[in-house]
């Protein structure tokens, strides 16, 4: 389907796109969608949140995502103890100059792993999701861009919450994307266990395929990629219909359904289509807007969850798709 593009597609990295998708594969394996939406939440200039239990691969996936991408990449294991300096940055004075020195901190990359995000602090919390929102970090009073692109894969485990700070709905909302990877299916794994007997790292075998200037145009192109008004009613009745569902108290929010339509754009970019689908919207209603809603009725996190994408699949039953 690449024919649908533009002549110059292949000087953006276009065509290169399922390559990517198959160099990510050879380490991250039995899990092409997943890589096809992290990917596609990059090329929309969204941030992820990955709720899965520990060992299924997302540190693997974030770092061979980043390999294959050409870009940098720093982890930072979030903990109790975790200052927003320790990850932002710090200004450092100097006796030789007596002058004070700004020291950026791990957020100076292009991809940043924040490991079990829940378990630092609020403080520390809102820090670093400021800087997803804005793209710039503050520190003493100085405004510093940060590296573009710019992606931040955060992590929770859903399993264990003694001693986190389960992060807020209104700080859940600035994730474009809530995805689970889950067990790889027996074949997949066993190739995994083959491999890791042979012993180095996997992902240093990864060749780049793209470089943070064809990124930036990759994400340009998303804007380009044509949403009928048709498809843009649709997916605007989802939305609505998860504000007037009487088992929700709050349905998704504004910056959720532009989430959702850029999400939906950077998905059809990565399918090789220079249009929108409605299957582009349908596959993506979920991880957009699950982790944005407000069930009435859950006592838990993991339940307000589950009962949210139940109503999110019935929504997607009942309202009628464009043709």
């Amino acid at each position: 389907m690449l024919n649908a593009l533009a002549p110059h597609a292949e000087e953006i990295g276009l065509a290169l796109l399922p390559r990517l998708v198959d160099e990510v594969e050879t380490v991250f394996r039995g899990k092409r969608e997943t890589v096809r939406l992290s990917l596609a939440a990059l090329l929309a200039r969204g941030h992820l949140l990955f709720e899965d239990i520990p060992g299924v691969g997302k540190t693997t996936l974030a770092r061979a995502l980043t390999a294959a991408l050409g870009l940098e990449f720093r982890r930072v294991q979030f903990t109790s103890d975790l200052l927003p300096s320790d990850v932002l940055g710090v200004s450092v004075y100097n006796p030789r100059t007596h002058e004070f020195e700004t020291r950026p901190g791990p957020i100076f990359t292009h991809v940043v792993l924040a490991d079990e995000i829940n378990r630092a602090p609020p403080r520390t919390q809102s820090g670093l999701l400021e800087a997803m929102q804005e793209g710039r970090v503050t520190i003493d009073d100085r405004s510093f861009d940060l590296p573009r692109p710019f992606l931040v894969m955060a992590t929770q485990n859903p399993l264990e919450q003694h001693g986190t700070y389960p992060l807020p709905e209104s700080q859940l909302d600035r994730f474009l994307m809530r995805l689970a990877i889950g067990y790889p299916d027996a074949d997949e794994e066993r190739l995994v266990l083959l491999r890791s007997a042979a012993g180095g790292d996997p992902v240093d075998s990864i060749t780049p395929i793209l470089d943070a200037a064809r990124v930036l145009a990759l994400q340009d192109r998303v804007e380009q990629v044509h949403a009928e008004p048709a498809l843009v009613d649709y997916l605007m009745a989802m939305v609505q219909a998860t504000r007037s569902d009487p088992r929700l108290r709050a349905g998704a929010s504004t910056r959720g359904a532009i989430g959702l339509l850029r999400a939906a754009r950077g998905y059809a970019l990565v399918d090789g289509r220079d249009f929108l689908a409605p299957d582009d919207v349908r596959r993506l209603v979920i991880p957009c807007l699950a982790h944005r809603l407000l069930p009435a009725a859950a006592a838990a996190p993991g339940d307000a969850y589950d009962e949210a994408v139940t109503v999110l699949e019935e929504i997607l039953h009942t309202v009628p798709v464009p043709v």
